[in-house]
C-alpha cells in the first residue's frame, strides 16, 4: 500500500533535492558538467545583488507573516462569534481567493494598482489624497505586494483558526466569566494560548511560502523598478531561465532551503519552549 506513494516521494522529492545539490557544485552543461566544488556557492555569496534579493526576500516575509496571522486572529474571532451559516458563507468568501491561480489575482492587482486607471487611486482621488506610482516607485513597490498578499492570502489562515477555536471547551470560558474576565481577557489569556500549535503551523507555512514567492513578482514587477522587488527566488529564476547558469541558480536553491530548514526550527523552539513554560 505504501510502495507507490514511497516512490512517488523518492522520485519527485528526494532525487531532485539530490539532483540540484549536485548541479550546485559542478559546471552544468549539455555534453558536460565539470565538478567546481563549492565555486557557485562563492560567487552566489559575494554577489551584492544576492544581498538585496534576501533583504528585499526578509522584507517581504516580515510584512506578511505577522501582520497575515494578526489579521487572521481578528477575523476568525469576528467569524467565530456568527451563527452556523454565516460562518460557512464568511469562510468560503475569504478561502475563495486561494483557490484562484496566482496569476489570475495578480492581474487584477495589476489593475488596482495603476496609476491612472486603477481602482486604488480612483478611491485616493476622491477622498482628496495625491494617486501612488504603487509599482512604480522603489519606495513603494514592495510595500504595494505586501498590501495584495495580506489582503488575498488569509483564507486558508482564517478556516484553519476558527476550527481550532471550535475545538476550545466551552467551559474554560464559563469559569473565566465567573470570575469577571471581560471578552478581550478571555481571547488574549485563553483563546491565544490554546491556539498556539496552529499559529505555529501558520507562521511556519507562510514564512515558506514568503520566501518562495514568485508569481506575483513575475506578472507585475519583474523584480523592479531597480531589483526593489526581485526577491531570492525570483533571482534563481533569472539565472536558471535568462542567463542558463543552472549551477549557480541551484546554490541559491540549496542556500534557500538551509535557511528556511533553521529559520522553521528556531520558530518551532521558541513556540514550543513558550507552550511548555505556560
Amino acid at each position: 500500500m505504501l510502495a507507490l506513494p514511497l516512490l512517488a516521494i523518492v522520485l519527485f522529492r528526494v532525487l531532485t533535492i539530490g539532483g540540484a545539490v549536485w548541479i550546485s557544485v559542478v559546471r552544468y552543461g549539455v555534453k558536460s558538467a565539470p565538478f567546481v566544488g563549492l565555486q557557485n556557492y562563492i560567487s552566489v555569496l559575494g554577489d551584492d545583488l544576492f544581498w538585496r534579493s534576501m533583504r528585499n526576500t526578509l522584507y517581504y516575509t516580515l510584512g506578511v507573516v505577522p501582520s497575515g496571522i494578526l489579521v487572521s486572529l481578528l477575523l476568525a474571532r469576528l467569524v467565530f462569534a456568527l451563527g452556523r451559516r454565516s460562518q460557512v458563507f464568511y469562510k468560503a468568501a475569504f478561502y475563495l481567493p486561494s483557490v484562484v491561480s496566482g496569476v489570475v489575482m495578480a492581474l487584477v492587482w495589476l489593475w488596482m494598482f495603476d496609476p491612472v486607471y486603477g481602482l486604488l487611486n480612483w478611491v485616493f482621488r476622491q477622498v482628496g489624497l495625491e494617486p501612488l506610482l504603487w509599482l512604480r516607485s522603489s519606495k513603494t513597490a514592495m510595500p504595494s505586494l505586501i498590501l495584495m498578499a495580506i489582503a488575498t492570502g488569509q483564507g486558508a489562515s482564517v478556516v484553519l483558526l476558527t476550527a481550532a477555536m471550535g475545538g476550545i471547551p466551552e467551559t474554560l470560558y464559563e469559569s473565566a466569566k465567573v470570575d469577571g474576565a471581560s471578552s478581550r481577557r478571555q481571547f488574549w489569556h485563553i483563546t491565544i494560548p490554546l491556539l498556539r500549535p496552529t499559529i505555529l503551523y501558520l507562521m511556519i507555512m507562510g514564512t515558506i511560502s514568503s520566501f518562495q514567492v514568485f508569481h506575483p513578482i513575475y506578472v507585475m514587477t519583474s523584480g523592479g523598478p531597480y531589483h526593489a522587488t526581485e526577491t531570492a527566488v525570483f533571482q534563481l529564476y533569472t539565472y536558471a531561465y535568462h542567463l542558463v547558469d543552472f549551477g549557480r541558480a541551484s546554490a541559491i536553491g540549496v542556500i534557500l532551503a538551509l535557511i528556511l530548514a533553521l529559520v522553521s526550527a528556531v520558530q518551532y523552539l521558541v513556540v514550543s519552549r513558550d507552550e511548555t513554560e505556560y
